[in-house]
């Protein structure tokens, strides 16, 4: 139902989670300052005497904390520790791993950070005197892990007194997701919600908010009957009942479970292991959902459940079967969505709009991060893909617009979202980490007319996935290289719509009528490089990157992809004997982009020339340049060494030097300037202290390498340590639009290098070097 936080463990596995609670460091979540402070001036700025300025600004005016601190992207997690799911009143110290971990899901998810706080606070007042008073501090306030009924009575009365968003995850973010999946399971099952018996197993906090949305969706009052530990809740009931519970009392004789069940389309099940018997569910409707979401163990295993009833639909809270009620489904991005408008609450109409945006989202096509998420076969909308996999990253794209919408709408919103579309931009960027530096390629390729991308390795998932992107996107018209029957089983196993010969063209290496043709074309090639007939009609058939060289240079496509398999000097091989360089190239070279949290950082060369001399070096730099600028980024070139500006003399550093003087020679528009360390390139302030006349200003983006070694190695270490984001390789230098990636490259990296390679063959022009 919730996170997995509710799993109780034992032996190795306790002690794996002692051990990566303790080290590195205690804990799970640092603070971060998001502002230099390198010297006195900016330590002026941050505190006295600059602070004042914001303080006095927000004094005037409150809605400009948005503006001037980090109010607006802070969530507290509040606790009291009464109610830790799976491990009960083990109170707040106790409580705060659990907190950690929801502060750790609302970052990765959502970007949103997160103070946990457990509060000492058993009674109602205390706990509403202490969260309360805390205002100042946050955007938006998630209550977690507190006992029912009181839970209700201190989100009411927060949500009265506090004008940001008080949301109780364990009631609300549960009923979100309950509510999305019984609404796709009565859609299969041809059902109406207004007009389906629902029968629940706990009257708990989550249970009776899971009711409560879905008479806000249509449910009637009168066909929901409640069971909890004293058995069915009746009218003239006095035992455990409360005025929340009364709501869904029943005027009937009937007490138990079993009585009740008859005829029901949906359980719900937010109690105990085991209350639901498989004999019970034969006096179900016809295709009952049924929702054990009792944990670790549900109300009824699902093997249990299908094999009394197999036309059941059945969803649990463990990961390790179909259709995982699982909150992070939705509170990152309900909070997302509330905290960009600036909403004073989190409303009914919001939470629906979270519920018909998940819904929707499961019937779209699994995306390839969430495929990863599973092992076999990728689930389709069905009885077993009631709702996405937290892994979704559409999720937040789906969710906080739509909360947001919601928000404006209903009057809540303090900042409404004006452009959704830039708004989506942005969420859209916070996924993929690329969004923001591909935008102006991906605008660019829209905009071109619609060019022929050839993959190499037609049959990898990874190209699937991206065709797919690519044909809704209106990108490119994809051409894969395999065998159609193989790519049609993949493309079903996978979840995906696009067919072959219907949306995209397949080259079948084992039957093509070209065959004969691109054998003479390559034989012409390569005849006299030591290529004998029988083996050019062997490589022909075998080698999916030579068919893609030889469709690419017969004009049959404009662009190819290749590399996803293999390794990357075979492939550069084969498309420089039969694609070739760029006119006045001198060697080709590989840029790779690393996006972090810094920025966008290119790095050259790292694939290709392993000893380049001075004028390779100037040549690359300037090819980079080049290329740097499609993304609408002004190249600042610096020429690395271990030398810093002549404070050392070596062959390696004198090369550095005259590629530098080079440069300035061929093309003194380009900011460039070495040869200079590594910490200078990325430091203006550094690199002035030791040569203030530097042409170079403000932070290096284009890092030159003297060799192959240098650039690869540093390109690996920091894209590790620092989980940048890495667009490429970039093949420069080639004739036509031709780039070899790596294996390790995502279906996400697949399509930036496939829109990369349609924008370069919409403008050939500015593919060619001048050196």
């Amino acid at each position: 139902m919730s996170t997995d936080k509710s799993k109780p463990m034992s032996g190795d596995l306790d002690e794996n989670a002692l051990f990566f609670h303790k080290y590195p460091r205690p804990g799970k979540l640092e603070i971060q300052a998001t502002k230099p402070l390198g010297n006195q001036r900016d330590l002026a700025l941050a505190y006295s005497p600059g602070v004042a300025a914001p303080c006095l600004a927000i004094k005037d005016d409150p809605d400009t904390a948005a503006d001037y601190t980090a109010r607006s992207n802070l969530v507290a997690v509040v606790s009291n520790g009464s109610a830790v799911l799976g491990l009960g009143n083990i109170g707040p110290l106790a409580s705060k791993p659990v907190m950690e971990g929801k502060a750790v899901l609302f970052k990765k998810f959502a970007g949103i950070d997160v103070f946990d706080i457990e509060i000492d606070a058993p009674e109602i007042d205390r706990m509403v005197t202490v969260i309360s008073a805390l205002e100042p501090t946050f955007g938006g306030i998630n209550l977690e892990d507190i006992k029912s009924p009181e839970c209700f009575v201190v989100e009411r009365q927060l949500r009265e007194q506090m004008d940001i968003p008080v949301f109780h995850d364990d009631q609300h973010g549960t009923a979100i997701i309950v509510s999305a999946a019984i609404l796709n399971g009565l859609g299969l099952a041809g059902k109406k919600l207004e007009d389906v018996k629902i029968v629940t197993s706990g009257a708990g906090a989550a249970a009776l908010a899971c009711l409560n949305l879905l008479v806000s969706l249509g449910a009637r009052r009168e066909n929901i009957w409640v069971h909890d530990i004293e058995g069915l809740v009746y009218e003239g009931r006095e035992v455990l009942m409360d005025e929340w519970k009364s709501v869904y009392a029943q005027k009937t004789d009937k007490r138990k479970l079993e009585e009740s069940i008859g005829g029901a389309d949906v359980f719900l099940g937010l109690s105990a292991a085991g209350v639901l018997k498989p004999e019970l569910l034969a006096s179900m409707a016809d295709k009952p959902l049924v929702m054990a979401l009792a944990n670790p163990n549900p109300e009824i295993m699902p093997d249990l459940a299908r094999e009394a009833r197999p036309d059941a639909m059945i969803c649990t809270g463990r990961s390790d079967f179909p259709n995982q009620v699982n909150n992070v489904l939705c509170f990152p991005y309900i909070f997302r969505g509330a905290l960009d408008c600036g909403a004073r609450t989190i409303n009914e109409e919001m939470k629906i709009a979270a519920v018909n945006a998940i819904a929707d989202l499961a019937k779209e096509e699994v995306s390839d991060v969430a495929a990863r998420a599973y092992s076999g076969d990728t689930p389709n909308f069905g009885p077993d893909y009631l709702i996405p996999s937290p892994f979704d990253p559409r999720l937040i794209l789906r969710i906080a617009p739509a909360v947001a919408k919601a928000a404006a709408e209903t009057g809540v919103a303090k900042r409404p979202i004006e452009d959704m579309e830039a708004y989506i931009d942005r969420l859209n960027r916070f996924v993929f980490r690329s969004g923001l530096i591909m935008k102006p390629l991906f605008t660019a390729a829209k905009t071109a007319s619609r060019k022929r991308v050839i993959f190499a390795e037609g049959e990898d998932e990874r190209v699937l996935r991206a065709a797919q992107v690519l044909i809704e996107e209106n990108i490119a018209e994809p051409i894969l290289i395999g065998r159609p029957s193989i790519i049609a089983n993949r493309l079903d196993r996978f979840g995906l719509k696009i067919r072959p010969q219907t949306d995209f063209e397949v080259v079948n290496p084992e039957d093509d009528p070209r065959f004969r043709s691109y054998v003479d074309d390559y034989f012409g090639l390569v005849g006299r490089k030591g290529v004998i007939p029988e083996a050019a009609r062997t490589i022909v058939r075998t080698n999916s990157t030579v068919i893609a060289a030889l469709a690419l240079r017969r004009n049959e496509a404009d662009a190819m992809i290749c590399g996803l398999e293999g390794r990357y000097q075979k492939h550069l091989r084969d498309v420089s004997q039969i694609i070739g360089k760029a006119p006045g190239v001198i060697e080709y070279a590989a840029l790779s982009l690393l996006i972090s949290q810094r920025g966008a950082t290119f790095l050259a060369d790292t694939s290709v020339c392993f000893d380049p001399s001075a004028e390779q070096i100037a040549a690359v730099t300037e090819m980079a340049a080049r290329e740097i600028r499609r993304f609408g980024i002004v190249p600042r070139a610096a020429l690395l060494s271990h030398s810093n500006f002549g404070s050392r003399d070596s062959e390696s550093s004198e090369k550095m030097r005259r590629a530098a003087a080079l440069i300035k020679e061929r093309d003194p528009d380009l900011e460039a300037d070495g040869e200079m360390h590594g910490d200078s390139a990325l430091s203006e302030m550094l690199r002035r202290r030791v040569m203030p006349d530097t042409t170079l200003t403000g932070e290096a983006n284009l890092l030159v390498f003297p060799n192959l070694d240098a650039a690869n190695i540093t390109l690996g270490v920091v894209k590790t340590m620092t989980e940048a984001l890495h667009v490429g390789p970039i093949l420069l230098g080639s004739a036509m639009p031709a780039h070899i990636l790596s294996p390790s490259v995502t279906s996400r990296g697949v399509v930036n290098m496939a829109t990369l390679a349609v924008v370069e063959a919409s403008f050939p022009a500015e593919r060619l070097a001048t050196v």
